[in-house]
């Protein structure tokens, strides 16, 4: 109960300042809804009685008190451009941007901690350095780029994988060949960071007292890397990948443009074009609950991988 209410003393003026601060940048950026819903030849009677709709001929902090009482009763607002609640449209995108996300984050786990223990088993040798060129590549790449290079190669040369969409249908198999390149994408940047620091925290476990003291035992040295040494690495690691998921999240936007797949980040990056201020309030307050949460989940799985902390 103490954990619950704790986590609820840090949410909600974490969730409540990311709100506010997206409103205001939203209302900074140059365009005009009306204008954007009306088109260029609307007249400027018209654009003032849409205006007069939407509440934005009201002051700024007006407009602010508003949004915020009805965001706090539930009503998070009317998409402008689709007329259909915000939340609703949020719901209904969702599954598909974290499908996405969660196929990255197993691509970084799989890939990012074997490839760790493996460098800091093997430090300074051959294996060493060519992952740290690897990571460093994969860290420096921007994911628009890579992206577009995995589509030039895979799906567009070689015609392995579709070059854009989400399989309606055909079952997990097809799910799987649709996600595959956007997944890699999404998970490219994050690999090379988990590598490094699952590397540097095996190196600091690996030069500790009680690894000497298992090995002095006759532990077997596999052992010894598993269930020792990683174990006490995973925490720094966990940490990372905790904080992984929000950022996981903000490149989802550019990963479903590139890949044209339906989620929340297309719908965002369509909503900013169109000036839907409501929709991208939305999306951003959805994603912003889930950051948190996800933190939650996090420090609960560090009591789990070490009771020592648990308190």
């Amino acid at each position: 109960m103490t954990i619950l209410l704790r986590f609820l003393l840090r949410a909600v003026p974490t969730l409540l300042g990311a709100i506010t601060i997206l409103f205001l940048l939203l209302r900074i950026i140059p365009g005009d809804p009306a204008q954007a819903m009306l088109g260029a030849d609307a007249s400027a009677s018209d654009l003032q009685r849409l205006r007069a709709q939407l509440g934005l001929d009201r002051a700024l902090p007006v407009q602010y008190l508003y949004y915020m009482a009805d965001f706090l009763k539930g009503d998070w607002g009317n998409s402008i451009v689709m007329k259909t609640p915000a939340l609703q449209r949020v719901l209904e995108v969702l599954p598909p941007t974290l499908m996405l996300c969660a196929s990255a984050i197993v691509v970084v786990i799989a890939v990012s901690i074997p490839a760790g223990v493996i460098s800091a088993v093997w430090r300074d040798s051959w294996v060493d350095y060519g992952v740290s060129v690897l990571v460093f590549l994969l860290m420096s790449m921007p994911q628009f780029w890579f992206g577009l290079l995995l589509l030039l190669l895979f799906a567009y040369w070689l015609g392995w994988f579709p070059i854009y969409g989400a399989a309606s249908d055909g079952g997990w198999l097809a799910q799987l060949h649709h996600i595959a390149l956007p997944a890699l994408t999404l998970a490219a940047s994050f690999i090379g960071l988990a590598t490094r620091l699952t590397r540097s925290s095996m190196l600091e476990v690996l030069g500790r007292e009680y690894i000497r003291t298992a090995r002095a035992k006759g532990v077997a040295e596999p052992a010894v890397i598993i269930r020792h040494a990683l174990r006490n690495a995973l925490l720094s690691v966990i940490t990372v990948l905790g904080l992984t998921v929000g950022q996981l999240l903000g490149g989802a936007v550019i990963v479903e443009v590139v890949f044209a797949r339906p989620g929340v980040g297309t719908m965002i990056w369509d909503a900013i074009l169109q000036r839907d201020y409501p929709q991208v309030q939305a999306a951003v307050a959805v994603f912003a609950g889930l950051f948190i949460l996800t933190n939650f989940l996090t420090d609960l799985l560090y009591g789990a991988l070490n009771p020592r902390i648990r308190t």
